[in-house]
């Protein structure tokens, strides 16, 4: 955008020019559009033939003082004529600067505003029965093939940024495996102003973010190793909302004084990764959710590269249900969620770390709350006037549907690599009929890189799952499987654990307190 001026030429940002006759004066490099206690500049300053040129702060007095002389001396022209044009030649810099400011902040504020129709029709779609299916179903619709259960876990996930404690999340599998695809199409759904995403930042870039700026945004990490500089601030902001870093500057004197950078929170972040004991700390504070590497899968993806190839895939009815999801996320309100049954529910006795993995299950059945808002009624606290709205028995019923993967996971103690390989091995030997398999059956048969297969095996024998039975120092070793069915019985008694407790809540349902009053349901 160029200033209507007569003087001051911005048809080139990075050479203005300003004409103050007999001065002409050119502004080499154009000025920056941050910090406004100062305006550097480099000067070319000509007289007909004859040209100065001159690095300066324009708000610094004693270095215009210093060029005012230099340039009355070699150019021959007046003091007067120099500090004048010099002075306008700043009043117009500074208009320019702020105009340049207004037109980024513009630029950058992609928030859309649904118009009427657009907001009945999100508002509609949330109140409607069975919002979880349809918006299951709907995601596969927008794009994401397979991972049915994956997929609405991470929707739920992203959409949680927009309460005061986000939830977050990092996907796991082998290279290549689909990961980023996964996360990417999923973002798709959530609105561009709403999410941050990163390929590669350093650490103390993070904290020169404006200190509102993250504030309930999605951060997006495509691949955790290339953000290992910004994983601390990360690991600091989830758990803490907030960041800090004190920092030395120098004001325009040239005196050194410290400033407080704060970043606030809260964000919900999502990564991928292959490695998951490498972002221990990061993956204690996520849900982890490890990438469907079925066969099943394999073809579903496969099949809808072939409708892409054969130009039988609708791209514009995933682009149209993209948008509708991102209405229907700006019409989501932050608010208050209560449940009153979280006093009786209970995370199975195997679950590792049960304190982090408790509270992870009691924010994740409040997502579903909160997702359900327009099929809630608001309830009012008399002592405070606090407007919330109640979980349901059928919010936790859905949230244990999503989450007996993530507790499954959580009771393990094999990492998804590890139990992969373990499972395989079940699956030969009940296919081939044998008790017990030795190293180099298994890799003509599962194709195993011979490194990863040694490392699975002396995790599999510290934790007691294959112990070998035959073979002496020289001659093949022969190992069997002691429980072909423990996770079996991992899956079920954890999935039973749930269902009961759900049961007893149903039978012994509290009724409301006579201090809350209901109001009408939100229209």
């Amino acid at each position: 955008m160029e200033i209507k001026s007569t003087k001051l030429d911005t048809t080139n940002n990075q050479h203005l020019i300003y004409k103050h006759p007999p001065l002409e004066i050119a502004v080499l490099g154009g000025i920056r559009l941050d910090g406004l206690d100062r305006m550097r500049t480099t000067l070319k300053v000509t007289v007909e033939h004859l040209s100065l040129r001159h690095s300066l702060d324009l708000y610094n007095h004693g270095q215009v003082e210093k060029l005012i002389r230099t340039t009355a001396e070699k150019l021959e022209v007046g003091t007067s004529v120099i500090a004048s044009a010099l002075d306008m030649l700043t009043d117009e810099l500074e208009k320019y600067r702020l105009a340049e400011m207004e037109k980024e902040l513009q630029e950058t504020d992609k928030r859309k505003f649904p118009n009427p129709e657009e907001i009945k029709k999100a508002k509609l779609y949330l109140s409607s029965p069975n919002l979880m299916g349809r918006t299951n179903q709907d995601i596969g619709r927008a794009g994401v093939i397979g991972e049915e259960t994956n997929r609405l876990l991470m929707y739920l996930i992203f959409t949680s940024r927009k309460r005061d404690n986000p939830l977050h999340v990092i996907s796991l599998g082998a290279s290549g495996i689909g990961k980023t695809h996964l996360q990417e199409k999923l973002s798709s759904l959530i609105p561009e102003e709403d999410k941050l995403e990163i390929t590669s930042l350093s650490g103390n870039a993070f904290y020169y973010f404006g200190r509102q700026e993250l504030r309930n945004k999605l951060i997006l990490i495509e691949d955790l190793d290339g953000a290992e500089d910004v994983l601390y601030p990360l690991r600091e902001i989830k758990s803490k909302k907030q960041v800090t870093k004190t920092v030395v500057i120098k004001n325009t004197k040239g005196e050194t004084r410290t400033v407080t950078l704060k970043v606030e929170g809260p964000v919900c972040v999502s990564g991928c990764t292959t490695k998951e004991s490498l972002y221990e700390d990061n993956a204690n504070r996520s849900f982890l959710i490890y990438i469907d590497e079925s066969k099943a899968q394999d073809n579903k993806i496969m099949d809808h590269q072939r409708a892409m190839s054969a130009g039988k895939v609708d791209l514009a009815e995933e682009h149209k249900l993209q948008e509708q999801f991102k209405d229907m996320q700006r019409i989501l309100q932050p608010v208050q969620i209560r449940n009153p049954f979280a006093e009786s529910l209970r995370i199975p006795e195997e679950v590792f770390k049960p304190r982090r993995s408790n509270a992870h299950y009691l924010a994740f059945i409040e997502a579903v709350t909160f997702y359900h808002q327009y099929q809630r009624e608001k309830c009012h606290d008399q002592d405070t006037g606090e407007e919330y709205i109640e979980t349901t028995i059928e919010d936790i019923k859905e949230a244990n549907g999503l989450m007996k993967e993530v507790l499954i996971r959580k009771s393990d103690p094999l990492n998804a690599p590890c139990r992969k390989y373990l499972e395989q091995l079940k699956t030969w030997c009940r296919a081939e009929g044998k008790t017990s398999f030795t190293n180099k059956e298994i890799r003509q048969s599962i194709r195993i890189n011979p490194s990863n297969q040694k490392r699975y095996m002396v995790e599999l024998q510290a934790y007691d799952y294959v112990q070998k039975v035959q073979g002496e120092k020289g001659k093949t070793h022969h190992y069997e499987i002691t429980d072909l069915e423990e996770y079996e019985k991992l899956k079920l008694g954890i999935g039973s654990i749930l269902d009961e407790i759900l049961e007893r809540i149903k039978e012994k349902e509290p009724t409301s307190s006579s201090k809350f009053t209901t109001s009408s349901k939100q229209k």
